[in-house]
């Protein structure tokens, strides 16, 4: 596996190593060991959320707080997405600052983000099914989130904005950074 870490201190676009033939292909999505190593830090993962998205559909930008900030590790099983992640972190020397990724079922890049981080993404394929693995058990009272179009991170979605599907949900989510901090 090959791990590049980002400008967002912490955050990495892993690539495994994938065996293709006549058959198909075959990877290892994930090694506990190899993962750990490649990234520098022991992470634990204690659940796995999965989701099917038709073409346009936005979800996020979304986090929890506090005790329980998850860590995800994201995977595309079918399909394409824009994955956003926003580092809220506030002594970070980044805060505030984006990265946007394709990511695929092709070429079957992972995106691991650190606690700390609000993450979204958008369908750009007719539909995706996504992975993605948390370090931290989901909590209602700790969810929040940052609408998609923040005037403040000047975020460029792929889909223009009339023709993105979005639920009641994040679609009220505050329209600014500034009431985080």
């Amino acid at each position: 596996m090959k791990a590049t870490e980002t400008k967002l201190k912490g955050c990495f676009i892993l690539e495994p190593e994938i065996f293709e033939d006549e058959r198909g292909y075959f990877f290892e999505s994930y090694n506990h060991r190899d993962f750990c190593e490649a990234i520098g830090r022991e992470v634990n993962f204690v659940q796995d959320n999965q989701s099917f998205s038709k073409k346009g559909v936005l979800r996020g930008l979304h986090f929890q707080k506090g005790e329980h900030a998850q860590a995800k590790l994201v995977s595309v099983l079918q399909g394409i997405i824009q994955d956003v992640v926003v580092d809220l972190r506030k002594n970070s020397p980044t805060f505030g600052e984006h990265l946007s990724i394709e990511l695929n079922s092709e070429n079957k890049k992972q995106l691991f983000v650190p606690r700390g981080f609000a993450h979204g993404f958008l369908t750009l394929s007719e539909s995706a099914r996504v992975l993605y693995k948390c370090d931290n058990y989901y909590n209602k009272e700790a969810e929040g989130g940052i609408r998609f179009d923040c005037q403040e991170l000047n975020l460029k979605w792929l889909i223009g904005p009339d023709n993105l599907l979005l639920s009641k949900k994040d679609n009220n989510l505050p329209n600014y950074l500034s009431t985080l901090t």
